[in-house]
């Protein structure tokens, strides 16, 4: 660690949570210790800090109140996640049907916050300083888990509107003195990439964090172009907000030499879960519950597939309760070989809506279209849309011409997996579109 990151990591990012009035450094010294017990010691933790967040909500809360009277419960009644199934669920209509209500009456100062809309329905939500704190502390700790620190220069690829429309001339001067470096992936022009890449050769930086979408593009292109990006000393690429894949992750690593670090969470749900370097991803269960349920919504046994559903217990202020995420996995049965007893999150497959649906309705995972499309040569970019079981629609990018050849290719492929009966419509675009949140998503179900 070089004596300036010790600065930032010691000083002067300590100085900033605590003029924010945030607990990061406390909350994150905290989890780097009880990253090291024992499973069972974690849950046992979990509970009881579970059976505080749920009193002080039923004293404070009106929705937790009503909650718990509408189903005849008492906060006494829940004393372990496994309780938690006395609960409902909690959606995000609920969350905007009981808005006013979710607020507690106890609450400090709060900031208003919205979900990226990537499903077409932005959610939108109030924070504290103590869930902000506690995400901040949780990202803190798993940034550490890869050598590297705040301080260290970091190149920041995003494209969400929110972050990038609130450079103020506060966070510039503070992104200066972290040596963080942002740059906006909304726009992915050529001579946008050549940028890019260019920045990080300058910078060379330690870390990078962003849209594995965006490094995945950043990585091609730069084999493509023959630029060397492999002698940067970047350490470790850490990327989220969208689904990582194999591909992606093979690539980014290739190019820029250094290892890919996941990191899986919302805006909403907070940081689930992060990335160790033995490959596993661990759950911040020291704050979060994750429950994994089937279609009809029992909870499944650790080892099997399902929606994952959400309980953060650093969400006195405005709480998320059994909260439907939408995103399918598995808690693992497995220990990790880093020695960390936090739970494994494994099979992370995205968002439900990156199903897709034969035309006799059989369910499969949108990578079974997907591979149809990254075995085609020529094909730079793509995006799948079902808009119903029998119309699909799919838009690529080509390094070269359109010819009847490749729209043949894909066309069969796609009817293989999906059926004869199903029309499918290729369009050549120049470039594909993000979602209002800069996001990219591959495979889009309206069914």
């Amino acid at each position: 660690m070089s004596l300036y990151t010790q600065l930032v990591s010691k000083l002067l990012f300590p100085l900033h949570e605590k003029l924010k009035k945030h607990d990061t450094v406390s909350i994150k010294n905290d989890l780097e210790k009880s990253q090291w017990l024992t499973k069972e010691q974690i849950l046992e933790q979990q509970s009881k800090r579970l059976q505080s967040f749920l009193a002080n909500l039923y004293e404070n809360n009106r929705y937790v109140r009503s909650m718990f009277d509408d189903a005849g419960l008492k906060v006494s009644d829940i004393q372990t996640a496994g309780d938690l199934t006395k609960l409902p669920f909690m959606t995000k209509a609920v969350i905007q049907q009981n808005f006013d209500n979710l607020l507690s009456t106890n609450a400090g100062a709060v900031s208003e916050f919205s979900t990226g809309g990537s499903s077409g329905n932005p959610l939108i939500f109030l924070l504290g300083k103590e869930r902000v704190s506690h995400d901040v502390a949780e990202k803190w700790r798993a940034t550490r888990w890869w050598d590297v620190d705040i301080g260290d220069v970091e190149v920041v690829a995003w494209g969400s509107p929110i972050e990038l429309n609130s450079q103020d001339r506060v966070k510039i001067v503070r992104d200066f003195m972290f040596r963080t470096h942002l740059i906006p992936a909304f726009d992915l022009s050529d001579d946008s990439v050549k940028g890019f890449l260019e920045q990080i050769k300058q910078r060379k930086p330690k870390m990078l964090f962003g849209y594995p979408s965006v490094f995945a593009l950043l990585a091609k292109q730069a084999q493509r172009w023959g630029i060397d990006m492999s002698d940067c000393g970047i350490k470790v690429v850490f990327v989220t907000s969208e689904r990582l894949y194999d591909y992606q992750r093979e690539i980014i690593e290739t190019v820029f030499n250094a290892p890919v670090a996941n990191g899986y969470g919302g805006r909403d749900a907070g940081f689930i879960a992060h990335e160790c370097p033995k490959g596993n991803m661990h759950i911040s269960a020291e704050d979060i519950i994750v429950e994994i349920v089937d279609d009809d919504l029992n909870v499944l046994p650790d080892g099997e597939m399902g929606e994952i559903v959400v309980t953060h217990l650093a969400t006195s202020d405005f709480p998320f309760i059994r909260y439907r995420t939408g995103d399918v996995a598995r808690i693992a049965t497995h220990d990790c070989e880093c020695g960390r007893g936090l739970p494994i999150l494994a099979d992370i497959q995205g968002r439900s809506t990156d199903f897709v649906y034969a035309s006799n309705g059989t369910k499969m995972h949108g990578l079974s279209l997907i591979y149809v499309l990254r075995e085609i040569n020529g094909i730079e970019e793509f995006k799948i849309t079902q808009q119903t079981l029998t119309h699909i629609d799919v838009e690529i990018v080509l390094a070269g011409e359109m010819n009847e050849e490749v729209e043949l290719t894909i066309i069969d492929g796609l009817k293989e997996r999906v059926g004869q009966d199903v029309d499918i419509k290729v369009k050549e675009v120049s470039a594909l579109t993000p979602e209002k949140s800069g996001k990219y998503r591959y495979v889009i179900c309206n069914v």
